[in-house]
């Protein structure tokens, strides 16, 4: 789909079709364009949870404060972002160094530099870096998920504390958001919001 077109369609759907299955063969091409967000150093700070099982859907419902579009919803998605994604500098950079466009001394260097880029910027920093990195990610899986058909809704309203017991977050990640996706069920469909023009967003220097 041409990408300004892709943009103005892309909406967040607040009521799915019910009943549509979704399953991974579906996920994974959006999956695989998902590879190629931006991430800071590229330590790619994004995990995904991915919800396709009924039953399991209607506990993050549970969680979510039982709100029906989890429920119409095909499946659910939760993106984590990983507080200390700098800890694999070493392994993202494998590669680079076995095609001999780094050194064993320069990879060295680049794990010792981003160790002391986070740990010095502390806990407050890593948390708002996870949640940065893994919100860019998500945007851009509503991107490639509506070019392929599926509609989605970012998703903030859910007991987080009960959504990481459900899935065993570990303490080293933040929920940065949750994600609805199935096909929207366009009778239900309220208008486009206002949008600000750029006048009001922008300023220039």
């Amino acid at each position: 789909m041409e990408f300004s077109k892709l943009i103005d369609k892309r909406r967040s759907a607040n009521n799915f079709i019910k009943d549509v299955k979704m399953t991974e063969e579906d996920i994974r091409p959006i999956l695989e364009d998902v590879k190629l967000a931006p991430s800071a150093f590229n330590l790619q700070h994004a995990n995904y949870i991915v919800v396709l099982d009924e039953d399991m859907k209607e506990k993050v419902r549970e969680a979510a404060y039982g709100q029906y579009k989890v429920h119409s919803a095909s499946g659910v998605i939760l993106v984590l972002g990983d507080k200390e994604a700098y800890k694999n500098t070493a392994e993202l950079s494998q590669g680079m160094m076995d095609l001999g466009i780094i050194t064993a001394g320069e990879l060295e260097d680049i794990v010792a530099e981003n160790t002391r880029f986070y740990e010095d910027r502390g806990e407050g920093f890593m948390k708002d870096e996870a949640i940065r990195n893994a919100s860019l990610s998500a945007m851009l899986f509503m991107l490639a998920a509506k070019n392929r058909g599926w509609d989605t809704c970012p998703m903030i309203g859910f007991d987080n504390q009960k959504m990481r017991e459900l899935f065993n977050v570990p303490e080293t990640h933040e929920i940065a958001l949750m994600i609805t996706i199935g096909k929207e069920k366009e009778s239900s469909r309220r208008l486009r919001g206002y949008r600000k023009p750029v006048e009001e967003f922008a300023i220039y220097y």
